[in-house]
């Protein structure tokens, strides 16, 4: 009976570790830079999931105690922080981030750059048509952004130079290609 209710007595202390965890996870977390879901990092994911175990194992973990977990959650806080900061301050965002790629340029599809992307055609005319557009020749661009997201930009508009700067890597052949 115990392996399915456990023991009975040390709820109370579950319920007050866990309360104490969510308390400080949530304060780290405000402290840290605000990000939006959508335009999170491979390492702010990486702290998203880590925060979230943490929580969940010490929380449920009749040998682990409210310490351990509150020093393992601050350190995968402060590491993400420091990881926010270095992006910032030094000149390595390929580390980072992906760079841009152009999909779609001038109407015309980009089959390198798909292929790198992970994406084939048909991916490309889903995403496409789920933005209402029905035709490659009213596209000037179509960019996979560093953060997963895919832009479509209509004809006449200025994209800025990240698309050009992405457009000539585009063009560029890659090492083993």
């Amino acid at each position: 009976m115990s392996l399915l209710f456990g023991q009975v007595a040390t709820l109370g202390w579950v319920a007050v570790k866990t309360l104490l965890l969510y308390v400080t996870a949530v304060a780290g977390l405000r402290l840290s830079k605000r990000r939006m879901i959508a335009e999170l990092s491979p390492f702010d994911f990486v702290a998203a999931v880590a925060v979230g175990a943490i929580v969940g194992r010490t929380a449920t973990a009749l040998d682990t105690s409210y310490l351990t977990g509150a020093a393992a959650l601050l350190t995968v806080i402060a590491a993400h922080a420091a990881i926010t900061q270095l992006r910032l301050r030094y000149p390595l965002p390929h580390w980072f981030d992906h760079a841009p790629r152009v999909l779609v340029a001038e109407g015309k599809i980009q089959p390198r750059q798909l292929r790198r992307s992970g994406l084939t055609e048909r991916d490309l005319y889903t995403i496409l048509r789920r933005r209402g557009v029905m035709s490659l020749s009213s596209v000037r661009y179509v960019i996979f952004e560093p953060k997963g997201v895919i832009s479509v930009v209509g004809g006449g508009t200025d994209v800025g130079d990240v698309t050009q700067e992405a457009l000539e890597r585009a063009e560029r052949p890659a090492a083993g290609e």
